[in-house]
């Protein structure tokens, strides 16, 4: 297969041709934050945590295909400044409380806020009323922790090959609906993709919350991204 040359922060790399800037940084051992990308699933480009510049224009970089020559900045001031400040909108726009979560150290909004440094939102909260459908005999769903990725949207249709979830409605009102009354009323099991999917506390198995005690949970332990850019390291 053909390869290409690109430049990711001033570091030179190649890529196979046709491979999104996303995987061939990962190749290269850069991390690019993300939050709606996710292995076994096609790209998407809707969270936007992923934005990168290349060649002076910003693009998603789990969507945008790596070219020949391509220039592409990551790590600029400008460039953690544009996702801190979307990470900063999904904390704000729903209801995150880390510090009772069941997800606590295994969220991947909570570690991109470790990494970016950010103690709490610059932005007003919006305090949204959200149900949580508890209906499920295995698994909930907390609408007030759902960042609207859709990774359980595409799981469940490309993985499970189930149409659990989808989204309805547009703009702010766009939310997460189940294939049913709630939760219980749809053919999900708890083995699903779908489920494994949610990057936060939004989807979660019952019973298991706190088998492994906060404090030796892999965001605790570890920043996220770092096995990316420090592959073999303990």
């Amino acid at each position: 297969m053909s390869r290409v040359t690109f430049t990711i922060d001033g570091k030179t790399a190649t890529a196979e041709q046709g491979q999104t800037i996303l995987k061939a940084a990962e190749a290269a051992g850069v991390y690019i934050p993300r939050l709606c990308a996710c292995k076994d699933l096609v790209p998407h480009g809707s969270c936007r945590v992923c934005s990168v510049r290349v060649n002076g224009r910003i693009q998603a970089a789990c969507v945008q295909i790596v070219t020949e020559g391509a220039i592409v900045e990551n790590e600029s001031d400008e460039i953690r400044e544009y996702r801190r400040n979307i990470i900063d909108m999904l904390f704000v726009e729903g209801n995150h409380f880390c510090m009772f979560c069941e997800k606590s150290g295994h969220c991947e909004l909570q570690a991109l806020a470790y990494r970016f440094g950010i103690a709490a939102p610059r932005y007003r909260y919006l305090y949204p009323k959200r149900e949580i459908d508890l209906s499920h005999p295995d698994v909930y769903l907390d609408h007030n922790r759902c960042i609207l990725c859709g990774r359980c949207v595409r799981a469940s249709q490309d993985l499970d090959h189930k149409n659990v979830f989808q989204f309805v409605e547009r703009g702010c009102r766009k939310r997460l609906q189940v294939d049913g009354e709630a939760l219980a009323a749809t053919d999900l099991r708890v083995t699903d993709e779908a489920v494994a999917s949610c990057p936060v506390g939004a989807l979660m198995r019952k019973r298991v919350g706190y088998a492994v005690p906060v404090g030796r949970r892999p965001y605790d332990e570890i920043p996220i991204g770092k096995d990316i850019e420090s592959p073999g390291e303990e």
